[in-house]
């Protein structure tokens, strides 16, 4: 396994660590930052989310620099990313923090194309992520960490910076799931 693709599981593996951070309080307490009170726990979830979001830009930086791109690679790197999204999202609605309407439409379009990415795999082909997925896919991870960390930095402007961003996350999502199966129609007309 390269280099890439072994950060790409590190990003998976991850998430359990983020998750029991985020939901076990472990009696941390709260913490004052830029003038927001939030629990500690929060936080420290908030990195760890935030560095395994990073190792998608790392992994990539990496295949393409040399030349290590590979089919499992291009089938890891977006199944680690719903992942890591997917696990925040839910654990977003759970601690109410985000609403459960807005989370099921995002979930139902990764859930969606990673259907329509095995149809196309059972014929041979291997569906990178396209550039519009990939601006979706940062659009998702900002709007988490807004949320993650309590709007904390726009709070002191009083703007919902974080619901925003998620709204603009919902859009992308969309966006680019339609792109998806316009691109990839041919499935369901030559489909027997």
């Amino acid at each position: 396994m390269n280099l890439p693709n072994k950060i790409t599981i590190s990003r998976i593996c991850l998430i359990p660590l983020f998750v029991i951070v985020i939901l076990f309080d472990f009696n941390w307490g709260s913490m004052e930052l830029l003038g927001a009170e939030m629990p500690v726990n929060h936080f420290v979830a908030a990195m760890i989310f935030i560095i395994a979001s990073t190792t998608d830009w790392v992994d990539g930086h990496f295949a393409r620099k040399y030349n290590l791109v590979t089919t499992l690679g291009k089938f890891l790197d977006p199944l680690a990313d719903k992942l890591l999204v997917s696990a925040a999202f839910i654990v977003l609605v759970e601690l109410g923090m985000a609403p459960s309407w807005i989370i099921i439409i995002i979930l139902s379009r990764e859930f969606a194309v990673t259907g329509l990415r095995a149809i196309l795999a059972g014929e041979g082909e291997i569906v990178a992520a396209s550039q519009l997925g990939k601006i979706k896919t940062w659009a998702q991870i900002v709007a988490i960490s807004a949320l993650l960390l309590h709007n904390i930095i726009f709070e002191l402007l009083n703007i919902p910076f974080d619901m925003i961003a998620l709204y603009v996350a919902l859009i992308f999502t969309i966006w680019s799931g339609w792109e998806y199966f316009y691109l990839n129609r041919r499935v369901f007309v030559n489909s027997k």
